[in-house]
């Protein structure tokens, strides 16, 4: 159960350390996160949102245009926006046109603008929500935000910097092999179990929760 094991298996599959070192995803301290605006963070999970079931490469090179079409994603006026604006953008033939996903951006927005009032902005609110917690955090997405269930939310985590694992195809074989995990990927339990086996290596470690899950998704069989 030692992280140590994984680690050295990780560093011989990737060619040393310093090459996994720069296999690791980005982390932002907690300065970074506050500075960054509620705009962001709305066009942030708003792309997530769409590349799930989708071909992400597309949606990057979408992306000026859906930030041209969302207006820079202000979440103030996407919180109340008409109808009408929504149906004109499911015609709009700059971004992809899913209704269904066009219309958790005003949700979203009213998620972000809410906790942005109780907290200061939401870049504070995520800051201060400690990374031992992912699931309370994961939850409160999912039953605030919209369409943020399964592994999105894991995914905008991760996109902002902010330390938390992901449940990829990878770290689920990982922690299975481990023995950890025996739930459904996508139940409370698996969560559970996951931030169990995390929370055990980062203290072991010292290493972030994002650098622990890449770690142990490196040492999977493809």
């Amino acid at each position: 159960m030692s992280f140590a094991r994984i680690y050295e298996q990780a560093v011989a599959r990737k060619g040393g350390e310093a090459a996994l070192r720069t296999l690791l995803p980005p982390l932002a301290d907690p300065g970074h996160l506050e500075a960054l605006t509620d705009d962001r963070y709305l066009a942030e999970v708003t792309k997530c949102i769409f590349r799930a079931g989708f071909v992400w490469r597309v949606i990057n090179q979408k992306w000026p245009d859906f930030e041209a079409a969302f207006e820079g994603f202000v979440p103030l006026y996407w919180q109340q926006v008409p109808p009408e604006v929504l149906e004109r953008l499911a015609q709009d033939e700059r971004i992809v046109r899913n209704m269904q996903k066009i219309r958790t951006v005003p949700e979203n927005a009213r998620m972000i603008v809410d906790a942005a009032r109780e907290h200061g902005s939401f870049g504070r609110f995520l800051a201060h929500w400690p990374s031992d917690d992912q699931v309370g955090l994961l939850l409160w997405l999912k039953r605030h935000g919209a369409r943020l269930g399964g592994a999105t939310a894991q995914y905008f985590l991760r996109s902002v910097g902010w330390d938390g694992f992901i449940l990829s195809r990878d770290v689920v074989a990982g922690l299975r092999r481990e023995e950890l995990l025996d739930a459904s990927p996508g139940s409370k339990k698996a969560l559970d179990q996951a931030q169990a086996a995390f929370n055990r290596w980062h203290e072991e470690t010292g290493l972030p929760y994002s650098h622990l899950s890449r770690i142990l998704s490196f040492t999977v069989e493809n």
